[in-house]
């Protein structure tokens, strides 16, 4: 072979390996982290005058660099001092407003159902109703390792704007709901 066909060869090769992007477009377009956790929530019900507390289960993951989905299902309903419980269960967009280091902030708009119940006690008829709920809400997470995020804390702002009693919360419920909780990366 002569000299400039075998320069023209090696041309032709490193010319192909600069084109070619071998597995960095599907690591670029793969989905991001996804987490599950639980976590300890109460709320200020808006209905009584004192907290009402339960648990919270949680997923969410991340689909594009600050956009994700989130999942929530908050079963207040566990130490009620007024016997009554607020349960919702609620999706949305979530945004990562702030990620430094382990720490990221974020923000988040969900919507859904809220189960009002009206537990045996102080209520003779033990009932529950059921309501669109939205919420407005956010927090602070923090990378404790790898696979373990710390809910530091998760505020949200309620409303249901289908509750209403005569006399008594005619324009729907407005509770905050604050959880702190661990969930699992994957």
């Amino acid at each position: 072979m002569k000299r400039h066909h075998i320069i023209g060869l090696f041309l032709f090769m490193f010319g192909l390996s600069l084109t070619s992007h071998a597995q960095a477009v599907p690591m670029a377009t793969r989905l991001g982290s996804v987490q599950v956790g639980a976590g300890f929530s109460f709320a200020i019900p808006d209905y009584g005058g004192t907290y009402i507390k339960g648990y919270t289960v949680y997923g969410d993951a991340d689909l594009w660099r600050r956009v994700g989905i989130e999942a929530d299902v908050h079963q207040i309903n566990v130490l009620t001092p007024t016997d009554i419980g607020e349960n919702t269960y609620l999706v949305g967009p979530r945004f990562t407003l702030l990620h430094r280091d382990r720490v990221r902030a974020y923000g988040k708009v969900l919507g859904g159902i809220g189960r009002f119940e009206y537990q045996s006690g102080t209520y003779p008829h033990p009932h529950t109703d059921t309501f669109g709920v939205f919420s407005v809400g956010g927090g602070i997470e923090y990378r404790a390792s790898q696979h373990i995020n710390i809910r530091a804390i998760d505020i949200e702002a309620q409303k249901w704007p289908g509750y209403g009693t005569p006399g008594f919360a005619a324009h729907g419920l407005t509770p905050f709901v604050t959880t702190f909780g661990v969930a699992y990366a994957f």
